[in-house]
């Protein structure tokens, strides 16, 4: 049975199904049970399953960070709550020097079933530090998963595969997108495969690759261009950040002979250049025009009062179309 709910629900109900079915899971994070968090993805949980299982931490992400990877170590499946992603930065050394190489550092003999659930991107007129698209830091880091939704169907089916995966995940909720629409999802617990992307619309003249909030964009402006021109856009989700789908991305652009990347994030050494890379690498002599990138610019998330100029626009993604295919 399904029915409609948003992105945050459908967050919610994987905590509320996973506590009850498996008591090595335990939620970690500041003000995620009196409060119910700073999104209420935790709302209604501490009075179900109690202050040993929804944990409200200090204001320490270095501590959280670092405690988790130690559950983790002893049996327990810590998911933790990152208010804001540039709120990690005090707990990227945990992750990058302990629970992304615990697997390698002990030859196999331990792994660190940990779950790093935050909020990211801009569109919430968020002030300074709440609304920066880094994810490239992540998928950088060799031992981490990067998991980055962009629907309530994927955003469930994607984070109760992360609370299974033997090893750290990094789970990046497009807060745009927590409460921006309601779509059709199973009340069931079902998995949607971690290094999987999916094709969520095909087209024939130009294959565009978005995660996260800017899907939408990118489906928006294909919508558009196909209006006016006839051209049809192929645009591809990724949803994993890393390990990326090469074969998925490496075959549509095979079929259409052109390709675009869409990212929020800032340009220079955003994810784009790195599927740029692998683009070229496998599949350059079915280019017909060189790749371009409608990415944020290489300047700090600005204030609420010009974030729209920094986010990557309908209008700029149809420029971005139009200037790829009528090379």
């Amino acid at each position: 049975m399904s029915r409609k709910i948003t992105m945050v629900q459908a967050i919610t109900e994987v905590f509320d199904q996973k506590l009850a079915e498996d008591d090595r899971v335990i939620l970690l994070g500041e003000d995620i049970g009196v409060n119910g968090g700073v999104f209420r993805a935790t709302e209604g949980l501490l009075e179900k399953y109690g202050s040993d299982r929804v944990v409200d931490t200090p204001l320490a992400e270095a501590g959280i960070i670092g405690s988790s990877i130690g559950l983790a170590l002893n049996g327990k499946i810590p998911v933790v709550e990152i208010q804001f992603l540039a709120f990690i930065y005090p707990g990227f050394e945990q992750i990058v020097s302990h629970a992304a190489r615990m697997r390698y550092r002990t030859r196999g003999q331990f792994g660190v079933p940990l779950v790093i659930r935050t909020p990211y991107g801009a569109g919430i007129r968020g002030p300074e530090l709440h609304s920066e698209s880094v994810e490239n830091l992540f998928a950088h880091i060799p031992g981490l998963k990067v998991v980055a939704p962009s629907n309530p169907y994927d955003a469930k089916g994607l984070l109760i595969a992360a609370i299974e995966d033997p090893d750290p995940v990094i789970f990046l909720e497009p807060t745009k997108l927590y409460r921006a629409f309601r779509e059709e999802v199973p009340e069931e617990m079902y998995r949607i495969k971690i290094g999987k992307a999916k094709v969520v619309q095909e087209g024939s003249d130009l294959s565009i690759f978005a995660w996260g909030a800017m899907v939408r964009e990118a489906l928006q402006a294909a919508k558009r261009i196909e209006a006016e021109k006839g051209w049809t856009c192929e645009i591809v989700d990724l949803r994993t950040l890393f390990p990326l789908d090469r074969d998925t991305i490496i075959a549509t652009v095979k079929k259409t002979g052109r390709a675009l990347i869409v990212h929020e994030a800032h340009k220079t050494s955003g994810l784009g250049g790195e599927i740029i890379a692998m683009i070229n690498e496998e599949a350059l002599i079915y280019l017909k025009a060189p790749i371009k990138r409608v990415t944020g610019f290489d300047v700090p998330v600005p204030q609420f009062s010009v974030e729209d100029d920094y986010l990557p626009t309908i209008d700029r993604v149809k420029k971005g179309i139009e200037e790829t295919v009528s090379f």
